[in-house]
């Protein structure tokens, strides 16, 4: 209720400070411009030599030169009092009318944007409370090095495959571009093409050492090209988790180059992981307005999008994106794997766009065999208004209204999810 005082307060304020000049105006008329006082002056001239010639105190033809010079000056004088004639003001009805119609804009526009962009049943959230708990979301992340060893220690040891006869040319010239980094220690374009091709190799770690030296070398004036390149490797070689180190370098990489988009990507991914659901949203539905269709981020976002639009939902963080922290019990996004970043990096777009209805023919093969949780559900009746299988959407939202006639909330997703692909009204 203060917040509602307070506010009602300010808008009167400003409702009051736009109409004191309509309110307060003079109904008096202006001063008159000095120059008006010199054409009064010099009409009576005029009219004081017609008397004199009228008289005969002065001589017609002496008067003429003198009532031309005096015209002259009257001419003069009228010009540059109109010039200066300040503005008549607006009748009082007018003044207190528009008065009284910026104060009512004012209040009505600002309640208006407030309904539609605030929250005002929200709890106050200081900033150094903000502040306090991204430090202790920060604290509780493992960094690149321990998520790196927690990947090692999770995988089975295999057994390593021969290699190819492409892949033994491409490691035996990596062998020879080593040997020759090491007798060029500030070779920057060298070490960037070893990262480069380790990573093609899949051998994440080593590349993201080698991109490591490369910005290194580099400093404070490394590209954004070459952060976003470390914070990938990165991220690939923690299994697709953003670590701390990671969103370090995505932070100096958009500040260097705000247009990036697989640093926008991966800051996206980074705030998902975080709980930050309604910023990650920020980041991608921009990526994915934007294009093109066959950039390589927009199938990993196609596919995580709708959970992420679920924990936003979920969190209270879907309206208004940018709003509080998530709930701790709000379910965390663990990004693509290393291995469906890499494939989307190399797919043509009819191969990615195999790999959606892959993914999509998978969930809905499970679904029908093994049953789901509603937000699955709705994940695959989402996936198909967009694919635009818009009779298959509506056989499985049907389905699924069947199954969870019983659970309100679980049929509420359901129907969103619906309402989205178009198949609900």
């Amino acid at each position: 209720m203060e917040f509602w005082i307070v506010a009602l307060i300010a808008a009167l304020l400003a409702a009051a400070w736009l109409a004191r000049p309509l309110l307060t105006a003079s109904g008096a008329a202006p001063a008159e411009p000095e120059a008006a006082r010199d054409v009064q002056v010099f009409r009576d001239q005029l009219r004081t030599l017609e008397r004199d010639v009228e008289r005969g105190v002065l001589p017609a033809a002496e008067a003429e030169g003198t009532k031309a010079e005096i015209s002259r000056r009257l001419l003069a004088a009228a010009a540059q009092a109109e010039r200066q004639a300040p503005a008549q003001p607006a009748p009082r009805a007018a003044s207190r009318g528009l008065a009284v119609g910026l104060a009512v804009a004012v209040l009505a526009g600002g309640g208006g944007l407030y309904a539609l962009l605030g929250a005002g049943g929200l709890p106050d959230r200081p900033l150094q409370t903000r502040l306090a708990e991204i430090q202790a979301r920060q604290a509780d992340r493992p960094s690149q090095a321990e998520a790196e060893a927690r990947l090692a220690a999770s995988e089975p040891a295999a057994e390593t495959p021969e290699p190819s006869a492409e892949e033994a040319r491409m490691r035996d010239l990596i062998g020879q571009l080593r040997t020759a980094l090491a007798e060029r220690p500030d070779d920057v374009r060298g070490r960037r093409l070893l990262a480069d091709s380790l990573m093609r190799l899949g051998d994440m770690t080593e590349a993201k050492d080698a991109m490591q030296e490369v910005v290194d070398l580099q400093g404070d004036s490394a590209p954004a090209e070459d952060r976003v390149a470390l914070a990938e490797a990165m991220i690939m070689a923690a299994g697709g988790y953003v670590s701390p180190q990671a969103e370090a370098q995505l932070g100096r990489a958009l500040q260097a180059d705000p247009e990036n988009s697989v640093a926008r990507y991966y800051a996206g991914l980074a705030l998902a992981q975080t709980g930050r659901y309604g910023l990650a949203l920020r980041f991608w539905r921009t990526l994915l307005a934007e294009g093109p269709a066959d950039a390589p981020w927009i199938a990993p976002i196609r596919a995580q999008i709708g959970d992420l639009e679920q924990a936003a939902a979920q969190s209270g963080q879907l309206a208004e994106a940018g709003g509080p922290s998530a709930s701790a019990g709000a379910p965390a996004l663990p990004g693509p794997s290393r291995e469906q970043m890499e494939a989307a990096g190399e797919m043509s777009t009819e191969d990615r766009a195999a790999m959606i209805e892959g993914m999509v023919a998978n969930l809905a093969q499970r679904l029908a065999s093994e049953g789901g949780t509603p937000e699955e559900w709705a994940r695959l009746i989402r996936a198909l208004g967009v694919l635009g299988r818009g009779d298959e959407a509506a056989e499985i939202y049907a389905e699924a209204r069947a199954t969870f006639e019983s659970d309100p909330a679980g049929l509420a997703a359901i129907e969103d999810a619906a309402r989205a692909a178009g198949v609900a009204p």
